[in-house]
């Protein structure tokens, strides 16, 4: 029997090298004959790796972590706990997905970036340079989250909006969160829910739906209080 240790604080376990690529598999590990595990990347814990997926340089898959599709790990990255990367999404740099963070589509995940809890990236979405996107945040479209940004709770990004500093959120009394931040055409715009106005087009949709109503009071304060602290 052939023992590695992973450093993962548990020693030498049995393990062996991934007939396509060389890397070291804990034999607790599934990966497929299909899938690429490089020189120096590991596969340990109870981590799936399937598909045409490939984990490559320093990466590491590992815990119940799953890869496949074809789905890349590279450079120093980490993907741990029950996160899932798939399709063709990639996650690379020092980049870390952990707890139950999901990604597929074409998103990258890269840098510094953390994705953690149920988070989930996907399309074309991208999370780098030291960016974090945690709780039951959802980033995808053509969205960027990056900087020092950090999302969390329920908050959505999509379309062309690009989250790169501290932005500030709201969340109404029952449960939806407004977002004003910048986009790709420089303009700045409202993301809550499934909703993407500018800031003529929210106070325009809101007055005709929820004119009248408490709620729609409290949107209109909502959305006064977003522009003023946006300037």
């Amino acid at each position: 029997m052939t023992n590695f240790d992973f450093g993962d604080g548990n020693g030498p376990v049995a393990a062996h090298q991934h007939s396509n690529g060389g890397g070291w598999v804990a034999d607790t590990a599934t990966v497929a004959d299909t899938a690429y595990v490089g020189p120096d990347a590991k596969v340990y814990g109870n981590a799936l790796v399937s598909g045409y997926a490939e984990v490559s340089r320093n990466a590491c898959v590992y815990e119940n972590a799953e890869v496949y599709g074809n789905a890349r790990v590279s450079g120093n990255a980490e993907v741990s706990g029950y996160a899932e990367v798939f399709e063709y999404a990639q996650v690379y740099g020092y980049a870390r997905m952990h707890g139950n963070a999901r990604m597929h589509g074409n998103a990258l995940v890269s840098g510094n970036a953390l994705v953690s809890g149920n988070a989930l990236v996907s399309g074309n979405a991208e999370v780098y340079e030291k960016a974090g996107v945690s709780g039951n945040a959802l980033v995808y479209g053509d969205a960027k989250v990056c900087g020092k940004a950090k999302m969390s709770g329920n908050a959505r990004v999509y379309g062309d909006a690009v989250i790169s500093k501290k932005f500030t959120s709201i969340i109404r009394s029952d449960g939806y969160t407004f977002i004003y931040a910048p986009c790709a055409d420089g303009k700045k715009r409202i993301i809550a829910g499934c909703r993407y106005f500018t800031m003529d087009e929210a106070v325009e949709h809101w007055t005709k739906t929820r004119g009248g109503t408490d709620l729609g009071d409290e949107t209109m304060e909502i959305l006064k209080f977003l522009k003023k602290v946006s300037k």
